[in-house]
């Protein structure tokens, strides 16, 4: 898609997050029911759900302390790439249809993969400096970093796509790498006991 990229505010971009991270939940959450004959991809899904969840509560909190404090600009325009929400928009309503027909594990991993190269991520992380706690900001990245990695662990687990192993892979070196030199360190030792998993497997 285009880039589309244009002065909008805070507030507005705030919005749009919080619009996309609740149907992100929801779609999580109907993953949770389809596979909860699986207790592995059940308790999967219901902590991506989960991670979600935190997401729209930590956007509400910034959108209550933007309102009560002027002073911080939710009101000021910055440049934004609106392409990121349309194009995820897009992407959920599709799969929410798409739920209709029934989807594969493989698909639902495929459809998570998608969600999560939106970059949506990256516009909450800076969306939760507003609230001037580096602390919160570092414990959302190190647990999206955590998430990522228990994807990248599923997908090898539950399908034989080395293509969508490979994505999702990217996915966290991608975050990793946004991450600092602390969450890479932490990431790096998880990553090392997953690998350590697999090959007992």
């Amino acid at each position: 898609m285009q880039r589309n990229v244009r002065r909008t505010t805070i507030a507005e971009v705030l919005e749009m997050a919080l619009e996309l991270e609740r149907k992100t939940m929801a779609l999580y959450a109907e993953f949770v029911r389809i596979f909860a004959d699986d207790p592995e991809l059940r308790q999967f899904w219901f902590n991506m759900a989960r991670h979600e969840a935190g997401h729209c509560g930590a956007l509400m909190l910034v959108e209550c302390i933007l309102r009560n404090d002027p002073e911080l600009g939710g009101q000021a325009r910055v440049l934004f790439d609106t392409s990121t929400g349309i194009r995820l928009r897009s992407l959920l309503t599709a799969y929410r249809r798409e739920l209709r027909r029934g989807v594969t594990r493989e698909r639902a991993f495929e459809m998570a993969v998608d969600i999560e190269s939106s970059e949506l991520e990256d516009v909450v992380v800076d969306l939760l400096q507003v609230v001037q706690d580096p602390g919160w900001r570092d414990q959302a990245v190190k647990m999206l970093i955590h998430d990522l990695s228990d994807m990248s662990y599923m997908i090898e687990k539950h399908t034989k796509d080395e293509r969508l192993l490979a994505r999702a892979d990217a996915l966290v070196e991608r975050r990793i790498g946004r991450g600092g030199a602390g969450a890479a360190a932490r990431a790096a030792a998880r990553r090392a006991s997953t690998a350590a998993g697999r090959r007992t497997r």
